[in-house]
């Protein structure tokens, strides 16, 4: 069963979050005498040239509350961390979205970093019965409109930007990524691959993307392994872990790692629920008070954390 709505609440689940500067202030020099009238006249341009320091922690601490609020499910911190991103990386983002973890990732790559959006295969659009003409329309276009709306989040030394649609990735962006991330992604993905081979095509643009030796980081909605595969499709939000690990594996990646620390064994759906029942989106719950209340209880859903690795050539 293909449900319009997965892709609506997916969209409309990563928060929206101020553009930051994301810096450290400089420490100023303590004067152990009163410098020489030279000394004077050069010590402006030589504080001009200290950069501040950008940590990750810090770049986190500068968000809006409501996106630090998130943390103790997302762990941004953590994540990174576990898939290996660094200052002056190539990362691609896959779905970025409204920028959730763009704009960490912005000033954390830094000057010397590139950030690539990938959005889904137009395909995906075409055959997903829930899409209008109107929201059709507009991802043709997604590549530029997304390129200039995330100009607009970025500082004066934060990374580049680029992006492309998967299925029709740039030639000249194969082989240039440390990394890419499919954070929540893969489920609309799986859902529309018999219609269009969504998910073969994305896994694909990943692969060509990465330098050897590069980093496939996957957080995905988890289901049982007791669940009915049919349920597991990605129509309901979740996969199951030995299928991801199947078809990231067919395409060549190593699984290197994994971690439970985006697990929540308080997420036990029904083969009636949808992983959108629960917060931030809470879809089915809406107009009651006492089942919102429960969904909140729950938390966000049960996550697998997988870390895949491309072959060195």
């Amino acid at each position: 069963m293909k449900h319009p709505l997965t892709l609506a609440l997916t969209t409309a689940a990563l928060l929206p979050l101020a553009a930051c500067g994301g810096g450290d202030s400089a420490q100023d020099m303590a004067e152990s005498s009163t410098p020489a009238p030279a000394q004077q006249a050069e010590a402006p341009a030589a504080m001009e040239t200290e950069q501040p320091t950008r940590s990750l922690a810090s770049i986190l601490a500068a968000q809006p509350e409501d996106v630090k609020a998130r943390y103790a499910f997302r762990q941004p911190q953590e994540t990174l961390e576990f898939f290996g991103v660094e200052p002056g990386m190539t990362v691609v983002e896959a779905l970025p979205g409204g920028g959730w973890y763009s704009k960490i990732l912005l000033p954390y790559l830094g000057e010397d970093g590139t950030l690539i959006g990938a959005d889904y295969p137009y395909q995906l659009w075409v055959v997903n019965p829930g899409a209008t003409d109107e929201r059709r329309a507009q991802k043709k276009t997604w590549v530029a409109d997304w390129t200039a709306e995330a100009e607009g989040w970025r500082n004066e030394g934060d990374a580049g930007i680029a992006a492309f649609q998967m299925a029709e990735m740039p030639a000249d962006m194969q082989g240039t990524a440390n990394a890419v991330l499919f954070v929540r992604a893969l489920h609309n993905l799986a859902n529309y691959e018999d219609e269009a081979g969504t998910l073969t095509s994305a896994i694909e643009d990943a692969y060509d993307a990465l330098k050897p030796g590069g980093i496939a980081g996957v957080i995905q909605h988890e289901a049982r392994p007791d669940m009915s595969d049919e349920w597991a499709d990605g129509s309901n939000g979740y996969l199951k872990r030995d299928f991801v690990i199947e078809r990231m594996e067919a395409e060549g990646f190593e699984l290197v790692d994994s971690s439970d620390m985006h697990a929540n064994p308080n997420d036990q759906p029904t083969e009636e629920d949808i992983v959108w029942r629960l917060p931030p989106g809470l879809a089915t719950s809406q107009d009651d008070p006492e089942l919102q209340e429960q969904m909140r209880r729950i938390g966000e859903s049960n996550r697998m954390t997988l870390k895949f690795r491309k072959p060195d050539a």
